[in-house]
């Protein structure tokens, strides 16, 4: 019933006032179109969205929706063009005029989102990994080849006026020079050579740090290695004798075995053997003749 009254009230008017605040944002290098309802707009609205590069003209984007938002990230963008949007608010047969939003070039007019931030304690050291906000099109050193880290760090309850700040273009570092046993809290924003804001910062992450780091400690370990080394090097050297008599075990044979062995052989063919007399060789003399015979040729 509202409806139709709705629309009855537009054909006396001939007017369906269009959407408001159309805005086009880039966020981690998406690009969305977001708007506001006409004013005094009815129940049951639906929308149209067109956009179009500095090179192109308007293409369909969204069409009759409800929401008042339109990803325009799924229609091929490019990162490095210069966009703008527009959207259309329709009841029924009627529709409203087109309301433009503002330019927008992704690469350098994103929001880089916050960055993520782990922390682990090393002694009286704190090392700080980062992780880069994920991008919709591309990456962040895809894109921006100057990155940077800003990290603040300060003692959990200190005021905020005594952070000490520190930039890297490493995504792990190390903070070192910290007191020991203290918990310290660690945030960091990105900044890069094309955008002119920087990231938005990351959660505060806090650790606690561990006891004084002990050089001294390595060269005891150490020392007390090569003390038991050269015990045990001593004690094979003192003991080698019995060591290689429990490794290199002898057999003993027993005596009448050895008695066997060496007695002389007693069998009767041995003997015979033994005592026989050598046997004669006969020889006989043998002479060979080369016979040659001669074969005479007649000449013809």
């Amino acid at each position: 019933m509202i409806r139709t009254n709705w629309i009855w009230i537009l054909v006396v008017s001939g007017a369906l006032g269009p959407p408001t605040n159309v805005t086009l944002k880039s966020r981690n290098l998406d690009l969305v179109l977001s708007w506001d309802l006409p004013e005094g707009s009815p129940h049951g609205l639906s929308y149209s969205t067109e956009f179009r590069s500095a090179i192109t003209a308007f293409q369909p984007a969204c069409r009759n929706i409800t929401e008042l938002r339109c990803d325009l990230s799924l229609f091929n963008i490019s990162i490095y063009g210069n966009y703008t949007g527009r959207v259309q608010a329709l009841l029924g047969a009627h529709r409203s005029p087109w309301t433009a939003s503002n330019h927008i070039v992704p690469d350098k007019d994103t929001i880089i989102g916050s960055p993520r931030v782990l922390l682990m304690s090393h002694h009286q050291t704190l090392v700080v990994s980062i992780e880069d906000p994920k991008f919709i099109l591309s990456s962040l050193r895809n894109v921006f080849h100057s990155v940077f880290y800003n990290i603040s760090y300060w003692k959990m309850g200190q005021d905020r006026e005594l952070r000490r700040r520190d930039r890297t273009s490493q995504d792990r570092m190390v903070l070192d020079n910290l007191d020991p046993w203290t918990e310290y809290c660690v945030q960091v924003f990105i900044t890069t050579g094309r955008t002119p804001h920087p990231s938005e910062p990351s959660r505060e992450v806090c650790e606690k740090t561990g006891s004084e780091d002990s050089p001294w400690v390595p060269a005891v370990i150490v020392l007390v290695v090569m003390v038991i080394l050269v015990i045990l090097v001593v004690l094979v050297v003192l003991r080698w004798r019995h060591i290689s008599q429990f490794l290199c075990l002898k057999d003993v044979v027993p005596d009448n075995v050895t008695q066997t062995l060496l007695a002389p052989p007693e069998s009767s063919m041995f003997l015979a053997m033994k005592n026989s007399e050598p046997i004669e060789e006969i020889n006989h003399q043998v002479s060979v003749v080369a016979a040659v015979r001669t074969v005479e040729k007649e000449v013809l």
